[in-house]
């Protein structure tokens, strides 16, 4: 009978943020979102700013962690989150995401500023890849 759980770890510099068995994992990789279940064959590749999705086993519930980019290692019974800033769920801040897409949208906007576009482009991304897991949060308590 196969294996109906793998170990999932999702970490950043600063900790570890989720440490656990799992049934399912989503998030967004670099070239779309990707969907694991336990036994996946070997996968590394680049993830991009969003949500990764932890469905629990036998709670029917997910843990939510915000990823601003990062590494994914995937092994048959094992998955590995090495991101680049992570943050739980339900620690987002709506207020401070808002506020960082503003400054990012301002910068891009203003021409004769002396912008660093990559950088003014990837913190937009990032500030938008938050709000989207706050509503999704959001929507899910509904």
């Amino acid at each position: 009978m196969p294996e109906r759980t793998m170990r999932v770890d999702v970490v950043s510099a600063e900790a570890e943020i989720f440490s656990g068995d799992a049934e399912f994992v989503a998030l967004p990789g670099e070239d779309g979102e990707l969907g694991i279940y336990p036994q996946h064959t070997p996968l590394l590749t680049r993830i991009r700013p969003g949500s990764v999705r932890i469905r629990l086993p036998g709670k029917g519930g997910e843990e939510l962690v915000f990823v601003a980019g990062g590494i994914l290692e995937v092994q048959p019974d094992a998955v590995t989150v090495l991101a680049e800033t992570a943050i739980r769920g339900h620690d987002l801040d709506e207020a401070k995401a808002n506020a960082a897409r503003k400054r990012a949208e301002e910068a891009l906007a203003n021409s004769s500023a002396r912008v660093d576009y990559a950088k003014a482009q990837a913190e937009l991304a990032e500030a938008i890849a938050q709000l989207q897991a706050i509503t999704r949060l959001r929507d899910r308590h509904r």
